[in-house]
């Protein structure tokens, strides 16, 4: 019989310091719209792949979410299928957590938006508003402005002037970038939360600039009337920085004030070998540095956006996190915020990557995929669509991801929500599924198979190879239409209709966190002791 537990008693075990995972089975847009501070989000159609890289070891507490429909209970049901030991449910789910005077938060990767408003008022991290610097920019004055996002997304959207600089590169790359201490430095991603923190780093690791926060970022640019570069590429000079020794020191100052501890590869390995504490072992250097040799059995974490998104490699409440690079810089900066977000047993290894390497992918274990199938190749497929067989290509990649680029005549659908295809798929002589690497479609195999007496297929490689191999895709941003991406949260700038109002609310809704929190009750950021440390 499935246990469950009331909104009183999961509120206790949030605050006890064991180690607890919040699971919330809806699928991400869902969980946007309402869910506890606390939880992940973990949607049914992902669930082989989430909770084994979000819960890796089986015997750690776990406590299914949802909003009262069901499906948590699903997912407690496939949790102790595959054996997990110790799975409840929140009796009544949201509505009843709200109902005990609880708090509930709008938004993802809340804990980490909630710590950017934190520190912007714990350490009085100062910011400057889009057209005082557009008039600094057309002033020509002695200044550098990095953008703290991903390169995808700099490309897509860009402060004119700006370079790629990614949060957990800022300290690290600082000295080469803007070397005389009288260059301005200003930091900017698209609303708050990674300008702040990018221009904190820097202000923690005590460099000698005056260094400002972008107010709202490129959203704040836009909606002051000024336009946004699209396209760039432009980045910080890549490789070893000529000024890792001063970097080193400067991280390693903001980490041990922060309680970072420090331990060496013997250490870790009997971290590794601990069947009591769940563990994540996390690379937090650049992709492309991960890719080329990493620890095995590390995940790639780049810096600066694990702390902007803890949510994305962190499921355990209260776990271990050790966090390993090559020269100790990046991961001591990106340890020092989580000790400082409330994370307790964070650590650094020295020499974590000299030992052993791998250049093999960083994949997390998932026994249903090794599911017999009917693989199907590129040129098969075309030969099969070019054909008079009727074949439908079903992907089942998020809506934004299907949005950006989809096999021609391709329809789109949510593994676990199929059943309104049925008509489609049960008029087809084959149906080939895909998702962008293909995995996700070998996992929905069972269930488009009973929805159809075709043939089920799954596309070798998924959509990646299909456009590997030089044929063609689709971008349409209007489908599907906003309202059915229930998979996926919407920022403002995904939006088809309304993106000034979105940006809006977003940048109200982040200011306000501070005092959500504050009602919450169970947030505490900060170094422990410290003044005001409790929010």
């Amino acid at each position: 019989m499935m246990k469950r537990i009331t909104a009183e008693t999961l509120r206790s075990w949030i605050t006890d310091g064991e180690e607890l995972a919040l699971l919330d089975a809806r699928e991400d847009g869902e969980f946007g719209a309402s869910h506890l501070f606390w939880a992940v989000p973990c949607g049914l159609a992902r669930r082989e792949m989430r909770v084994r890289a979000l819960a890796p070891r089986q015997s750690v507490r776990a406590c299914c979410v949802d909003d009262g429909r069901g499906v948590a209970e699903s997912l407690a049901a496939w949790l102790e299928s595959v054996g997990f030991t110790d799975v409840s449910v929140l009796d009544g789910g949201t509505p009843a957590w709200e109902a005990a005077g609880y708090e509930l938060f709008s938004g993802v990767n809340v804990p980490s938006k909630a710590f950017g408003e934190w520190v912007e008022h714990h350490f009085g991290t100062e910011s400057v508003d889009a057209r005082e610097l557009k008039a600094w920019i057309d002033s020509g004055r002695d200044m550098v402005v990095l953008d703290s996002r991903t390169m995808e997304e700099f490309t897509r959207m860009s402060i004119p002037t700006g370079i790629s600089v990614p949060g957990g590169e800022l300290v690290y790359r600082i000295g080469d970038i803007a070397p005389d201490p009288k260059t301005l430095v200003v930091v900017n991603c698209a609303g708050r939360t990674r300008s702040i923190l990018g221009a904190e780093s820097l202000r923690r690791a005590g460099i000698p600039n005056k260094v400002v926060a972008l107010r709202n970022g490129t959203m704040g640019w836009e909606l002051a009337g000024l336009r946004c570069d699209r396209g760039r590429t432009d980045k910080y000079q890549p490789g070893t920085p000529k000024t890792t020794s001063l970097a080193l020191k400067r991280a390693q100052a903001f980490a041990e004030h922060s309680g970072v501890g420090v331990i060496g590869p013997l250490d870790l390995s009997r971290f590794e070998d601990d069947p009591d504490r769940t563990l994540y072992v996390l690379d937090v250097r650049d992709p492309a540095e991960f890719r080329a040799g990493h620890r095995p059995g590390s995940r790639n974490a780049p810096g600066g956006q694990l702390v902007q998104a803890t949510d994305q490699w962190i499921g355990v409440r209260n776990a271990r996190i050790v966090l390993v690079d090559d020269t100790g810089v990046r991961a001591r900066m990106t340890a020092a915020w989580l000790r400082q977000m409330g994370h307790r047993d964070v650590f650094v290894v020295e020499g974590g990557l000299e030992a052993v390497r791998t250049t093999a992918p960083a994949v997390v274990p998932v026994p249903e995929l090794g599911a017999p199938v009917d693989l199907i190749d590129v040129s098969a497929c075309v030969r099969l669509l070019d054909s008079a067989a009727r074949t439908v290509v079903l992907d089942l990649a998020r809506s934004i991801e299907f949005r950006e680029g989809h096999i021609p005549g391709a329809i789109w659908g949510i593994r676990g929500r199929l059943e309104p295809l049925r008509g489609q798929l049960s008029a087809a002589g084959h149906v080939v599924l895909t998702s962008p690497d293909g995995l996700l479609a070998r996992l929905a195999v069972p269930e488009a198979r009973t929805l159809t007496t075709a043939q089920v297929h799954v596309l070798e490689g998924g959509t990646e190879a299909w456009h590997a191999f030089g044929r063609p895709l689709v971008k349409d941003r209007a489908t599907p239409p906003d309202e059915a991406c229930i998979d996926f949260y919407l920022r403002p700038y995904d939006r088809n209709a309304g993106v000034e109002a979105a940006m809006h609310a977003y940048l109200s809704w982040e200011i306000d966190l501070v005092h959500q929190i504050e009602r919450d009750g169970t947030v505490a950021f900060g170094v422990p002791g410290e003044a005001d440390a409790v929010a």
